[in-house]
């Protein structure tokens, strides 16, 4: 086989027509014809900056984890921003072996220090739980199906920014914490992870179709266009989040204070894993007057399912 996109390039033997009525209806002959000479006129091209040489380290020391499934293993690096797709080679060493039901949850635990390249977590696996002190670029968490990323800062507490744009993108399950605000288009094509962020730019939970999230602060315009699925909370104190909602699809409506609603049950859970794993202070606050602080809170969900009663598996 090849072991990169690099290695096919005019490789044009590889290719074939499928047996396919709407395939029949073009000619591919030109595409498919093996001409004289080599099979590219690239002259040269420009090598990976970044040949992930810190993730394969980090891989080899835990392969012996990875194969006896039963263990765990705990590792304490620090990590830059040249370090790119972070947790992605490892997570697809684990689907190798397990494939999507990878390893138990407290498995691999890499605690980071410092800022992250792009697409921290892409693609994590159940048995991964990656912790940065610091901050991650665009992409955290993009495509994720398991795992638990966690962001905090000790030097900036509050009122920060600890990732990027387009987090949790097409994210399918897995949880993803952030003591901090993140950038635009926040859990777009979310299908089933669960999140908790402390502020978001524009276009949050864009085509979200499952999931759950919850966002303690504010956030910019366009919020739910094209949502279809899942459940956002959103602390809103400076009311005004009813006029960023994009109303075609979904309703945004204030919780229950009843101590027994299922949706004020729900989300003080999230808000205490966000908290147990972050140590926010602005998670604490809200805990400690959450009987006051429920009341600046909005739920969104999609239009059709707003009269359905939310359950707490919805979105897990």
């Amino acid at each position: 086989g090849y072991s990169s996109l690099q290695e096919i390039v005019g490789k044009n033997h590889l290719l074939k027509v499928i047996d396919d009525e709407f395939a029949k209806k073009f000619d591919f002959n030109s595409l498919l014809v093996k001409l004289d000479g080599v099979d590219t006129n690239e002259v040269e091209f420009n090598e990976p900056y970044d040949k992930n040489e810190f993730e394969k380290a980090i891989l080899k020391r835990v392969m012996p984890t990875i194969k006896n499934p039963s263990d765990s293993i705990t590792i304490n690096e620090t990590i830059n921003n040249l370090n790119r797709s972070f947790g992605t080679r490892i997570s697809g060493e684990i689907a190798k072996y397990y494939g999507d039901a990878g390893l138990h949850d407290k498995a691999i635990n890499l605690n980071l220090e410092g800022i992250a390249g792009q697409s921290l977590g892409a693609f994590l696996i159940n048995g991964i739980n990656i912790h940065i002190d610091g901050a991650g670029n665009d992409y955290v968490g993009k495509g994720m199906s398991g795992g638990r990323i966690v962001i905090t800062s000790k030097k900036f507490l509050e009122n920060n920014s600890l990732a990027g744009n387009t987090c949790l993108y097409g994210a399918t399950g897995g949880k993803l914490y952030v003591a901090g605000e993140v950038g635009e288009r926040f859990g777009v094509r979310n299908s089933g992870a669960t999140a908790v962020v402390e502020g978001t730019g524009d276009h949050p939970c864009e085509y979200m179709t499952g999931g759950r999230v919850v966002i303690l602060g504010n956030t910019g315009i366009n919020f739910g266009a094209g949502m279809t699925g899942g459940v956002a909370f959103i602390y809103d104190t400076e009311h005004d989040f009813i006029e960023k909602v994009n109303t075609e699809l979904v309703e945004a409506k204030r919780i229950d204070t009843d101590d027994t609603d299922i949706e004020r049950y729900l989300l003080k859970r999230l808000i205490k894993e966000h908290y147990n794993e972050t140590k926010s202070l602005k998670a604490k606050d809200i805990l400690d007057n959450f009987r006051v602080e429920i009341r600046n809170f909005w739920m969104v969900r999609p239009k059709d399912m707003m009269k359905t009663p939310l359950t707490i598996e919805e979105g897990e």
